[in-house]
């Protein structure tokens, strides 16, 4: 089948400093078809994607639009030439609704026409399949609808040329399933699409044709259908890479968190986590695994003192070095800096990088100096430790930045990881609880930070792994802890379980004769 060509870019190249984002890279888009977009993180891809959308512009090389050079100096100029992006973050109005947020900055003659809009919004779900309501609040909305109004705004504005950042990241399977039918019908349709994933096995089910990017130079493409996981890795890394986590045993494990009888509603009055209990030992990695929304994400913020916790519930903590027979100190009804000043070394890697984890207007020495400020007397902030920690984090982790001061914001999402967790990991903490710390990230930096935790582990440290990949939990972990509903459905060994009864004490059914720890 032959394809039109929708985009050309020439030669593109763009700069940070010293460090060489994109490098003289060519790549054709076609319309019709899914193209995606694979490479390691800092790769180049979302920045290349950035000046097809007018975020960027670049600093040599020529865009053509349907066989003509253009000028994309903003996101006006990208719509102007059909062409919309779906960012990774969403950019909504959580107050607005859905039709408010879709017409937001449009320049249209006389009164604004919400019911007008409305119609017009419902035709283009209708079209392709798409599930929502325009009169919705944001704030009211899932993870799926929120990208659903992104990408219907896209649309809206006339798009016919879609380029979709980590659009699964966020994901379940049944919601990626959805999507990727959109998609299709979109292709079917005559649009052009670009997906940026890290996700193989998505790669091989949706898209028509593969580009790799390794280190801001174009590799080259390859047909879907004529390509396989493996062969993608290689283009991408530069040699094979086996996915081979180490798993030492367990050494002298100690108690380091017991949780009892933990409950936590939320603000509405919801239960998120029902009567939670279980230990963490220290010389071990503790994985929590469940299906989107059954409480992993209150239990940890629960045990950094970020949730509001029912009567009756316990969460004992016990430092490394201390005796086993010790009392632990007791972290319900502290707050997280009171957590702090009561000497419980703690580190918490959260779900949102940038929500809660960094302020992403400042670059790496001021996010170490978060962590470090309170230390001494002075009434100066001494910022010579700060910054000699953010270059061990940025030599020894491989964090690709022009330098210590650039904002994390502008970085690739799995440099923002390791600057987090390698500020976590800087504090030498007794426990360390990381959520979802691979997710989006590449084969590359996954396995590097496999292996950061299993380095703790192994110096006595109880690493606490929320994860959604079964199959890296199966070999990461020691125990597995399963919820469901906010409950505990199981605690099972990790080396002798199997995926299949994870995933049905997941959905709260067990195998005959099964038994929990």
């Amino acid at each position: 089948m032959e394809h039109t060509c929708a985009i050309q870019l020439k030669n593109i190249t763009k700069r940070f400093g010293k460090v060489v984002a994109n490098d003289s890279v060519d790549l054709t888009i076609n319309r019709g078809e899914i193209l995606s977009l694979l490479g390691e993180n800092g790769s180049g891809k979302t920045t290349l994607m950035n000046m097809l959308a007018g975020i960027y512009f670049p600093d040599e090389g020529e865009i053509l639009v349907n066989g003509k050079p253009v000028t994309i100096a903003s996101p006006k100029d990208a719509f102007a030439n059909g062409i919309g992006m779906i960012h990774q973050h969403f950019k909504l109005v959580d107050v607005f609704t859905a039709a408010e947020n879709i017409v937001l900055g449009l320049e249209e003659e006389g009164k604004l026409d919400l019911k007008a809009a409305a119609a017009r919004i419902t035709d283009i779900c209708q079209r392709y399949g798409f599930s929502i309501d325009p009169n919705k609040k944001v704030y009211d909305m899932s993870v799926s609808e929120k990208q659903t109004v992104e990408i219907v705004k896209v649309l809206y504005r006339g798009a016919d040329i879609l380029i979709l950042d980590e659009p699964t990241a966020v994901l379940t399977p049944q919601e990626t399933d959805r999507l990727f039918d959109v998609m299709r019908n979109m292709k079917a349709d005559g649009k052009a699409m670009v997906i940026i994933t890290h996700k193989l096995h998505e790669v091989m089910d949706v898209s028509d044709r593969v580009a790799v990017l390794r280190k801001g130079k174009y590799i080259g493409d390859v047909a879907t259908s004529e390509t396989n996981p493996q062969a993608l890795t290689d283009m991408m890394v530069g040699h094979a890479v086996t996915l081979n986590i180490n798993r030492p045993e367990p050494k002298n494990p100690i108690p380091r968190l017991s949780v009892e009888n933990l409950t936590v509603y939320d603000a509405m009055g919801v239960k998120r986590l029902d009567n939670v209990s279980f230990t963490a030992m220290g010389g071990e990695i503790l994985g929590i695994a469940g299906i989107a929304g059954s409480g992993q994400k209150e239990l940890l913020e629960a045990i950094a003192g970020l949730q509001n916790i029912s009567a009756g519930a316990s969460i004992q903590y016990r430092a490394i070095g201390s005796p086993e027979d010790a009392p632990g100190v007791q972290l319900v009804g502290k707050t997280p800096l009171q957590i702090k000043q009561a000497g419980v070394s703690l580190a918490f890697v959260p779900e949102d990088r940038l929500g809660m984890g960094l302020v992403g207007t400042m670059g790496m020495t001021g996010n170490m100096l978060l962590r470090s400020y309170r230390k001494g007397h002075s009434i100066f902030t001494n910022r010579k430790a700060p910054r000699k920690l953010a270059e061990d984090v940025m030599e020894r982790l491989e964090v690709v930045t022009p330098n210590v001061a650039f904002p994390v914001r502008r970085l690739s999402g799995g440099n923002v990881q390791k600057v987090l967790v390698g500020r976590e990991i800087a504090q030498e903490p007794s426990v360390l609880m990381t959520a979802y710390a691979v997710r989006g990230l590449d084969i590359n930096t996954s396995y590097t930070i496999y292996n950061l935790l299993t380095e703790q582990k192994m110096q006595g440290v109880a690493v606490v792994y929320v994860g959604e990949d079964l199959d890296v939990l199966l070999e990461l972990c020691d125990r597995i802890l399963v919820l469901c509903g906010g409950q505990v459905s199981g605690v099972v060994d990790a080396r002798t379980t199997t995926k299949e009864e994870v995933g049905l004490l997941m959905t709260r059914f067990k195998k005959e004769g099964s038994k929990d720890e």
